[in-house]
């Protein structure tokens, strides 16, 4: 099973200003009983975005114009908490595929690289600079260059932080260990044939 390979990433963009948002704020604990995780986009952010009725309240992922945003800027420590992989997914399947932050919660981070959605950090002040842009014109395209470790915005070109060993599962297309294992399982089958106390 050939995973894709990321090299960039292009589209529009939605804020969620503030810092430590928790995973219990992004999916609430009620939507971790699922079989998959098919379905689980609509209840991102759920607790925030609509009341006890159901009915939407006031949040950037409610607005008409972000509902098609493809990459989610976020502050600090972004995904602390559990260690819920619901969290990641939801995001993933609204429509997120890349995450820029300032900084992000290592368990997080990980459980959205091996969905193929990287989380780059950037300086507070690039975060503010694309939001700005986003808030006057919804439709700024932003790119993420996985290869150049570079965010553009309106000609303007932001380096961003994304491990090595990160960049190149992405680039390579090696980003699902998953994935990598059923894809060499016939390797693995001979390394544990070798072993001596399986024979």
């Amino acid at each position: 099973m050939a995973l894709a390979k990321i090299t960039e990433i292009t589209g529009c963009g939605i804020h969620l200003p503030g810092d430590d948002v928790d995973t219990d704020r992004i999916i609430p604990a009620r939507y971790l009983k699922c079989v998959t995780f098919d379905g689980l986009g609509e209840f991102a952010f759920y607790d925030e975005r609509f009341d006890g009725e159901g009915r939407e309240k006031p949040h950037p992922m409610n607005e008409e114009q972000f509902k098609h945003a493809s990459i989610l800027l976020v502050g600090s420590n972004f995904g602390c908490g559990s260690s819920r992989e619901h969290a990641p997914q939801s995001l993933y399947r609204f429509g997120i595929r890349a995450v820029l932050g300032v900084s992000f919660a290592e368990i997080f981070y990980g459980n959205s690289l091996q969905l193929g959605m990287p989380c780059l950090t950037l300086a507070k002040e690039a975060i503010e600079k694309i939001a700005t842009a986003m808030k006057q014109n919804p439709e700024t395209q932003i790119r993420v260059d996985i290869a150049a470790k570079a965010v553009t915005c309106q000609g303007e070109v932001f380096p961003a932080g994304l491990p090595e060993g990160s960049q190149s599962s992405l680039v390579e297309g090696r980003w699902d260990p998953i994935g990598e294992l059923l894809d060499n399982g016939g390797g693995v089958d001979r390394v544990i044939g070798s072993l001596p106390y399986m024979n």
